[in-house]
């Protein structure tokens, strides 16, 4: 059984009352349209034609000629790319600079259909859009796409204006790093290799935990111990902070910031973010009276932290005023000030795992008052939210039903950033191609269906074992929610949540997946792949598993022969180029782990 999938029509307004009086874009392998890229276009612009020609070539095999708006006469049928004159005459209502950077729009008038954004990726997006809800292409991953072969095609009428919510959107896979590919799935977040000619990325200088790296111990410490934290009586800088009273220290601070933006202006935000004390106990905040006293008045730490963000923000405003300042929320820092509000060009930003919906399940109810507090007082929040696993990427993690609903949160919230954080260590995570094409469309269009989209991938990267692979996905999450408890981004074990009876139906599950695909070497290496989580909750809980089913009179699908069945598993990974099967963790040390498991 294979799913249907159908354009998103509704999402481009296609008129289809005024179809007939459109011309045909292709017709018995012919057209008659050219490409007119705007006068002074922009590399991201000149980028946009070319892939509009090319992908037109690949699907209807009509080669459109590239022309540039003044340079020759403006031929009958014509798509004009970029923020042309003729789009500015012909729909003058049209407010260009409310796009900003990643705005589109697809308009036609007549004969002519117009491609444009705001810049310097709108107008790519725009070619990207068309492409992919109109001709019907669809880019998988880096290396795997769909182009459809058309024959014959009418232009549609076609009206949207649309500007994403989400300033940033970042995709934190792998194979989301290529900068094509992330181009195509208008992600443009800082670590998205992406060059000029595509668009370039959002930066954040300095990323986050940047008080060391503005004023680093080795430097300043031994003249200026008084910039550091004082913990007990003694000025520290061993796991520890910054005296966020100390005004020579903002200066310094401030100086050091501001020569960080002057290397790179086009930068948009840059990180003024205390330092990481997820390795210990010891957070090391300032207790001098001065510092102790805001705290006490605050209520809190964040309130000491953002008076020092809000004046650093302050006097970057003045040379840079389109430039955001960017601090935590974070440990120590998550609670809401008492009385400190953000600056307009301030940034909150937030760190975030959870694996259910947040507006909706209780366990997220302390979170959920936290997120509530800062968006009441400020304009801007940030989202670095953890979709994945950390402790084992190779294990499944059915937290689906959190996708959609948390990205919607976090816009409801004045979130105007998503880093979504998973498997980028790794390309042989649970279904982690389909989560990086999924997250990506939900960020750019976060009122998408994500059953829909779920489908739309399966079919088209799955073929035939589209289905069991869909059930499969629905009986992990069922597995979850049956037992009702929390999914955790760190987690060595699928036992607080798996159990016999589920991995038995999921062995079966791709069993017939296998089958449907086993004649196409393309799919069948795609679900093979695809399978080696289900092979690992295997292996990680092996023995478990054989006592369950002999003590309960229960079938036992899983490997036969673990000894062999670990040792596939480990080529069928490095086949797959896998590099970690835990953050910051070599698949080598998995090997040596099943070797020693199953040697005994």
């Amino acid at each position: 059984m294979r799913f249907i999938v159908l354009a998103s029509i509704t999402t481009i307004c296609v008129v289809q009352s005024l179809s007939a009086m459109a011309s045909d874009l292709v017709k018995n392998g012919k057209s008659d349209y050219s490409i007119i890229v705007a006068s002074g276009a922009i590399l991201p612009e000149q980028t946009a034609a070319k892939e509009l020609q090319s992908h037109l070539k690949a699907a209807m095999g009509v080669l459109l000629p590239i022309l540039e708006e003044d340079a020759a006469a403006s031929p009958e049928n014509k798509i004009i790319i970029g923020q042309s004159k003729r789009l500015a005459a012909t729909f003058p209502e049209l407010e260009l600079a409310a796009l900003k950077h990643d705005g589109i729009v697809m308009k036609s008038d007549g004969s002519t259909l117009f491609l444009a954004g705001g810049c310097p990726r709108g107008s790519l997006y725009a070619v990207y859009t068309f492409l992919e809800e109109v001709v019907g292409c669809h880019w998988w991953t880096s290396t795997e796409s769909y182009i459809p072969q058309i024959k014959q095609m009418e232009m549609p009428i076609l009206d949207k204006v649309y500007t994403p919510a989400l300033l940033y959107r970042e995709s934190f896979y792998l194979d989301a790093f290529d900068g094509v590919f992330a181009a195509r799935s208008k992600c443009n977040g800082n670590f998205c290799e992406i060059t000029p000619e595509y668009g370039g990325h959002y930066s954040i200088l300095g990323w986050c935990h940047t008080f060391y790296k503005l004023l680093p111990p080795d430097t300043y410490f031994n003249e200026h111990p008084e910039w550091y934290s004082e913990v007990n009586g003694k000025r520290t800088s061993e796991h520890a902070q910054l005296c966020l009273t100390n005004e020579a220290m903002r200066a310094e601070l401030t100086k050091n910031a501001l020569e960080w933006i002057r290397k790179e202006p086009t930068s948009g935000m840059i990180s003024i973010s205390q330092n990481d004390a997820a390795a210990t106990d010891y957070l090391g905040i300032c207790q001098c009276p001065a510092c102790a006293a805001i705290e006490k008045e605050e209520g809190g730490p964040s309130g000491l932290l953002l008076r020092f963000v809000n004046a650093v923000a302050e006097d970057i405003q003045k040379e840079y005023p389109d430039m955001l300042v960017e601090t935590l929320a974070y440990q120590f820092t998550i609670g809401a000030p008492r009385i400190t509000r953000p600056r307009e060009n301030v940034v909150i930003r937030f760190c975030s795992g959870f694996t259910k919906p947040l507006a909706t399940d209780p366990v997220n109810a302390d979170f959920c008052r936290e997120i509530q507090a800062w968006s009441d007082i400020a304009p801007r929040l940030y989202n670095w939210d953890y979709v994945t696993n950390f402790a084992r990427y190779l294990l499944p993690h059915p937290n689906w039903k959190a996708l959609a609903p948390n990205i919607r949160f976090f816009i409801a919230h004045n979130s105007i950033g998503l880093f979504e954080q998973g498997d980028y260590g790794s390309t042989c995570g649970d279904f982690v191609q389909l989560r990086a094409w999924l997250l990506a469309h939900l960020m750019w269009e976060p009122s998408r269906d994500q059953d829909a989209l779920i489908n739309e991938f399966l079919d088209g990267y799955y073929g035939p074992a589209a289905w069991p692979l869909r059930q499969y996905i629905d009986l992990m999450s069922d597995a979850l929610s049956k037992d009702n408890d929390q999914l955790l981004y760190a987690m060595h074990t699928t036992s607080p949540w798996l159990v016999l009876d589920d991995l038995n139906v999921a062995e079966a599950l791709f069993d017939q997946a296998e089958q449907a695909v086993q004649h196409d070497e393309t799919l069948a290496r795609r679900v093979r792949r695809a399978r080696l989580p289900l092979t690992y909750a295997w292996l990680n809980r092996y023995s478990e598993f054989v006592k369950t089913a002999h003590q309960q009179n229960k079938p036992f699908a899983g490997p036969q022969d673990p000894s062999a069945a670990s040792r596939d598993f480990i080529e069928a990974c490095q086949e797959f180029k896998c590099k970690e099967f835990a953050e910051a963790n070599p698949l080598e040390n998995l090997a040596k782990e099943l070797k020693t498991q199953f040697n005994k």
